[in-house]
């Protein structure tokens, strides 16, 4: 007989990852893999425990592996498409005019603007942070700065586009598991997004002037690397042509995979083309990554920036965020198999007084659930599932919960080290995730807002007697 998890039983799980993962990462700098697949194997002693089998266990974690196939897809092909645009000249392209013309001191605020604005208009985080981002990184290596800021800065950029885009999976997402129009829920979501980007606008034009010395003068090295790029490739507005792509496709809302594939292809005839290179560079570049020995450089005969600028992408370079977004999936499906999650949020609603207990409540699920299962679409639909009641009872429009929920998942996900996005960045980026977290100010402040507005009732949008009386009958 299979019996219901006690709340005690379903902490256990919870709290040995949350141990692990801190004493680990934190303390002795372990990789994550091992210490979450130790936490799976507690969290399946207690199914186990809980009556149910090894073959269900087994079961579960491989629906819910199927089930993140599609974003599996994206990964491997985000990195094909950077080791593309590498060796096709559109990625050294973007850094050699962003070396050329942004400064020093605008140098934060400017990557987070522009990959916000490239963000709204694809609706790829990912997307995003693995184009445009890529870019700045390199813009951020030839001006020897801060690379932990600009990658914080991008990361906040690529965030706020995903949140805030109709394009968006993880918006759509919340849309559709609180049951609110999309258009409604990102309309309120600027009650806590807006006062985010402002705040993290102002930070990165000022820790910008501080970084930079408030000279703005440029570091002398920049000049041979722009030399270097400049002798090297050969520009022509067609190393564009790829980024275009990507940015029609998305705001055509066709299939990401396609569209991203078709960019790559374009860039490799630029690179045979253009570059002259032969058919087993653009394939090893696509698989193993780009190198500059395939434009005819050598490390010893270059400044020591442009290896670290340009020797990047390729599947492979993606295998180590895969292994861990399936470590975490296992982790959540051997947990959800015995419903430990929901009975840890029904437990939460005992406790909840007023709105801003509420709010509280939903911010406590979502970061739990993005900590505990990995996965940015579990971690939307689980709160968007168990609370929506919740809200309508206390005349509160489940808008404030699809708010709240990406505010607590969608931009939490890439500051967590264990996240496939939290990877991903630092693997796209070259940053680590708890390096570059503090400067990713919009990824927090989300979080910050939802609590303000909770607790003082500013920005909470309550249902009218018509709404309520709705809601009242689809429930009965």
């Amino acid at each position: 007989m299979k019996k219901q998890p006690s709340l005690f039983l379903a902490l256990i799980p919870v709290l040995s990852m949350l141990i692990l993962l801190s004493v680990g990462i934190g303390m002795y700098d372990l990789p994550p893999e091992p210490l979450i697949i130790v936490s799976a194997i507690i969290a399946g002693i207690i199914a186990i425990y809980l009556g149910y089998s090894y073959d269900e266990i087994l079961t579960s974690v491989s629906e819910k592996i199927g089930k993140i196939m599609p974003a599996i897809l994206i990964l491997i092909t985000v990195g094909f498409m950077i080791g593309s645009w590498m060796i096709g000249g559109t990625i050294p392209m973007l850094i050699y005019y962003g070396l050329e013309i942004i400064s020093p001191k605008f140098l934060l605020v400017t990557a987070f603007l522009v990959t916000a604005i490239v963000s709204i208009f694809t609706g790829t985080s990912w997307g995003s942070a693995g184009s445009i981002g890529v870019a700045f990184m390199g813009v951020a290596i030839g001006m020897d700065t801060n690379l932990a800021a600009v990658a914080g800065a991008v990361v906040s950029g690529a965030y706020f586009g995903d949140k805030l885009s109709p394009l968006s999976d993880t918006t759509n997402l919340a849309s559709l598991s609180t049951g609110v129009d999309l258009y409604e829920h990102i309309k309120h979501l600027i009650w806590t997004t807006g006062p985010g980007f402002i705040v993290a606008g102002v930070v990165y034009l000022i820790a910008g002037y501080i970084i930079s010395g408030g000279t703005g003068s440029i570091p002398d090295n920049v000049y041979l690397i722009m030399d270097t790029l400049r002798e090297t490739f050969h520009w022509n507005l067609l190393y564009l042509l790829p980024l275009a792509i990507v940015l029609a496709g998305a705001i055509m809302k066709k299939p990401t995979i396609p569209v991203m594939l078709i960019a790559s292809f374009i860039a490799l005839i630029n690179a045979m083309v253009f570059e002259g290179a032969s058919i087993s560079q653009v394939v090893i570049a696509t698989v193993n990554g780009f190198d500059i020995s395939m434009v005819g450089l050598e490390p010893s005969q270059v400044v020591e920036d442009i290896p670290n600028l340009l020797d990047r992408g390729g599947m492979m370079s993606m295998m180590n965020t895969l292994l861990i977004a399936i470590c975490a999936i296992t982790f959540a499906a051997t947990m959800m198999v015995s419903d430990s999650l929901n009975v840890i949020i029904r437990n939460l609603l005992k406790l909840v007084k007023g709105t801003g207990g509420l709010i509280l409540t939903t911010v406590i699920t979502g970061l739990t659930t993005i900590g505990v299962t990995s996965n940015g679409q579990v971690s939307i639909i689980i709160p968007g599932e168990s609370l929506k009641d919740a809200y309508v009872k206390r005349g509160l429009h489940p808008k404030n919960l699809s708010r709240t929920i990406e505010d607590s998942v969608t931009v939490i996900e890439p500051i967590l080290p264990w996240t496939a996005a939290g990877a991903y960045m630092a693997g796209t980026l070259g940053v680590a995730t708890l390096s570059y977290l503090p400067w990713a100010v919009l990824c927090y402040t989300g979080v910050i807002f939802a609590l303000i507005w909770g607790y003082t009732g500013i920005g909470i949008a309550k249902l009218d007697d018509e709404q309520e009386e709705g809601k009242k009958a689809s429930n009965e």
